[in-house]
């Protein structure tokens, strides 16, 4: 794992573009095509914004997956990851393949087994993450579960991990957070042949200080990407305040 500090945002939010960018440009180059994992939050805005500026990527030999999304919520809902994804993604560059998460079809198990039937045949050439205030990988809240194999999973989000989406504006009051998402796991993002993290703002220094430096465990559950071959993690300022 490589860390990188940059003094502003928006300079994190490019670097990481330009690296996200030549990562699927090679392999489109080599393999005729990219699969890439999207993330989604406030983290990401400024990563997707100069990500989908590149006109020189050939978006539509990609495929894209979907990192999480809530369970119970409707597309139309202001919080809908399936919302932002195709506001600040695919309706701007128009991958080719897209496999997003419905969280309010009837069955969830259902889902994500249609989900883990489409992945379990791609190499994942790199996942766009981020790491949340209670030090969540995707919404792999602490303790995370380490050890299970399928792709894609039912979790239950803890009360920090709802109190983060309510502060960000997602929601009106802390009651309408869902208490349920479908998750990427953990052992699925790892996977990835490369995974880029970006992590701005103060308030996530304290997460990143427990994830980058302490143990891996559980409790922190992004402290995983120590682990992987491939992973870099880009800071600004703020997020690295701690380290």
């Amino acid at each position: 794992m490589e860390t990188f500090v940059f003094p502003d945002k928006n300079r994190m939010n490019t670097a990481a573009a330009l690296r996200a960018a030549e990562l699927l440009k090679n392999a489109i180059e080599i393999k005729g095509s990219a699969t890439f994992i999207a993330a989604t939050g406030t983290s990401q805005f400024g990563f997707l914004e100069a990500l989908t500026a590149d006109h020189d990527i050939d978006w539509p030999k990609t495929t894209m997956f979907h990192l999480d999304e809530y369970i119970g919520l409707p597309e139309t809902h202001p919080a809908s990851f399936r919302k932002y994804l195709k506001e600040r993604l695919i309706n701007r560059v128009h991958p080719g393949t897209v496999h997003l998460i419905d969280g309010n079809k009837r069955d969830p198990e259902a889902e994500c087994q249609r989900l883990n039937d489409l992945i379990s045949v791609q190499e994942i050439e790199v996942a766009f993450v981020g790491i949340g205030e209670n030090g969540h990988l995707a919404f792999n809240d602490p303790p995370a579960d380490f050890d299970v194999e399928d792709p894609y999973i039912v979790v239950n989000l803890d009360e920090d991990c709802r109190k983060q989406q309510f502060g960000e504006g997602w929601f009106s009051s802390l009651r309408e957070v869902p208490t349920q998402a479908i998750s990427m796991s953990i052992r699925q993002i790892m996977k990835s042949k490369t995974i880029i993290c970006t992590v701005p703002d103060q308030r996530k220094a304290q997460a990143v200080r427990a994830c980058l430096l302490g143990n891996v465990t559980p409790l922190h559950p992004a402290s995983i990407l120590q682990e992987h071959e491939n992973a870099t993690v880009y800071l600004d300022a703020e997020s690295a305040s701690q380290l």
